[in-house]
């Protein structure tokens, strides 16, 4: 398969750009705490899978990788704006259609991975009702094998609390952001998928959990706690 344009050029300028402003957003707004930026590996494949608890989390997931630069899954309808088309393919964006198996996009995903980008996905497939982290989508060992990839943990914690599912528009609180350590694929590659979903799902967890404490906010209950 073809390796992937890496994001070069007007591409690179605006990601740096848009990077900071994001940061910028993150640390002024919701007086982001980031931490674990050091476990990001500064090359090779990997999927950064991060908790999803509202629209801004590629903001935080965006602002908190600063080693490398992140391809993102984007709805395909956003392409279709000339302006906004332009700068989110310039950013190495993916376009996947919503609500069906779109294999196509899986298949760009796996072409950037074997080209050795780190792609950023929400493995609980839509945002939290609840705060809490959802049972992870099947398929996520499947890209890791055919894209030769690692996996890098994230948990975003109060983003929830300052904006849910079903809320306009998001209010100030505080957030905090922690990055796990990388999994290797010579890890992952052994593991059946059942295993690998129940160890993903126990890591987020307990991250989610560790920063709750860190906020002084009661952990949450889950079925393997």
């Amino acid at each position: 398969m073809a390796k992937q344009r890496d994001i070069n050029g007007i591409g690179r300028f605006w990601y740096c750009i848009i990077r900071k402003l994001m940061k910028l957003l993150a640390v002024m707004y919701f007086r982001t705490d980031f931490n674990g930026s050091e476990n990001v590996p500064s090359e090779g494949a990997y999927l950064l899978l991060c908790n999803h608890q509202s629209y801004m989390d590629p903001v935080f997931c965006a602002a908190a990788v600063k080693n490398r630069k992140l391809c993102f899954l984007a709805r395909e309808s956003l392409f279709r704006n000339r302006f906004f088309g332009a700068l989110i393919r310039s950013l190495n964006a993916i376009p996947v259609r919503r609500g069906e198996a779109d294999i196509a996009a899986m298949k760009r995903v796996i072409a950037r991975l074997k080209d050795g980008k780190i792609v950023c996905m929400y493995p609980e497939g839509t945002r939290t009702v609840t705060g809490k982290i959802s049972p992870i989508k099947p398929g996520f060992t499947l890209l890791c094998r055919r894209g030769g990839a690692g996996v890098v943990p994230m948990v975003i914690e109060g983003m929830f609390d300052a904006w849910p599912k079903g809320q306009k528009y998001p209010k100030r609180g505080k957030v905090h952001v922690k990055i796990g350590e990388p999994i290797s694929y010579e890890d992952i590659k052994s593991m059946k998928e059942d295993e690998f979903n129940f160890k993903i799902n126990l890591i987020m967890r307990n991250m989610q959990n560790e920063l709750r404490e860190n906020m002084g906010l009661e952990k949450i209950k889950y079925p393997e706690s």
